[in-house]
C-alpha cells in the first residue's frame, strides 16, 4: 500500500469514527458536489463507504442542487474581461 493510499483510509478510519462517535446525538453537515454512487471510489471501500452513507442517511433531509458553478461562472466572466 503506497504512502498516500494509507494516509486515506487512517484519514477515512477517522471520519467514519466521527460520524458513528455523533450518530444520533446531533446534527451533521454535509456538502459533496460527488453523487453517493462516487463516494466508494474516493473512499477506497465499497463496505466502508457503505457504513458511512449508513450512518448518514438515517434521518436525513437531503437537498440536491443540479446547475451550474457560481464560482464557475465567476471565474469565466473574470476571464472575458481581461
Amino acid at each position: 500500500m503506497k504512502g498516500v493510499e494509507l494516509y486515506a483510509r487512517v484519514r477515512f478510519a477517522v471520519q467514519i469514527e466521527g460520524v458513528s462517535q455523533r450518530y444520533g446525538r446531533g446534527s451533521i453537515i454535509v456538502s459533496s458536489n460527488l453523487p453517493f454512487d462516487d463516494w466508494t471510489g474516493v473512499f477506497g471501500s465499497e463496505r466502508l463507504t457503505g457504513a458511512l452513507l449508513d450512518r448518514l442517511t438515517h434521518h436525513v433531509h437531503t437537498l440536491e442542487m443540479n446547475g451550474d458553478s457560481y464560482r464557475l461562472k465567476q471565474s469565466k466572466q473574470r476571464q472575458r474581461r481581461m
